[in-house]
């Protein structure tokens, strides 16, 4: 009987051609067969590389293992939430945050546009391969933007991730070749702003039990 993978690929919530014109049937395709797969490839080829390691009694460079195992799993993890935080045009995607999140952001940040130009910002200038999220700090109970790179440095501690922007040129080349601001400018139409606002009221409502 073959063992069972550790991780495997999420279903796309909405089909590859729905997120068009501004993510392509082939970009997201390619995204989330190729890219997306190889990071739970990589992650389950690690975990099988360790408990062989760890039956035959070997040994393993352990500091080379762990930082290329937590790249797979962080990139397994942002992208299956870059994936439900995407809806199709019109149909739940773009707009404006409503509900409880809608409110966090005006509070913190002076209202969406203000927000939207920092996320956009944090988005744009993320050196080389990285991504920007919108995270929830329970210590000062306030949203903060952030840079993660390369899926597992400068992720800050224990701040939980409510929406998410890929911004490795595999996420966008396609259809933007190296114009990246273009790619995001996109982005906010495709932002399933209830997604993220159910993400948030979760959250909530974690912290107070």
């Amino acid at each position: 009987m073959d063992k069972p993978h550790f991780y495997s690929l999420p279903k796309l919530p909405y089909g590859y051609k729905e997120l068009a014109p501004f993510m392509s049937e082939e970009q997201l395709r390619i995204h989330h067969e190729k890219h997306h797969q190889a990071y739970v490839t990589g992650a389950n080829a690690l975990f099988e590389k360790l408990e062989q390691a760890r039956k035959a009694g070997g040994e393993l460079d352990m500091k080379a293992a762990l930082k290329e195992l937590s790249f797979h799993i962080g990139g397994h993890l942002l992208h299956g939430l870059f994936w439900e935080n995407l809806a199709p045009a019109g149909k739940g995607g773009g707009g404006k945050p409503a509900g409880v999140l809608g409110a966090a952001i005006d509070k913190e940040f002076g209202g969406f546009e203000r927000f939207q130009k920092e996320f956009t910002q944090a988005a744009v200038s993320a050196e080389g391969s990285g991504w920007a999220a919108l995270s929830w700090c329970r210590m000062s109970n306030r949203p903060l933007v952030m840079q993660i790179e390369k899926h597992n440095v400068d992720v800050c501690p224990a701040l939980p991730v409510i929406l998410a922007i890929d911004v490795w040129e595999h996420a966008y080349y396609l259809d933007y070749r190296n114009m990246r601001a273009k790619f995001v400018e996109a982005f906010w139409n495709i932002v399933n702003w209830a997604e993220a606002n159910r993400r948030f009221t979760a959250l909530l409502k974690s912290a107070a039990a």
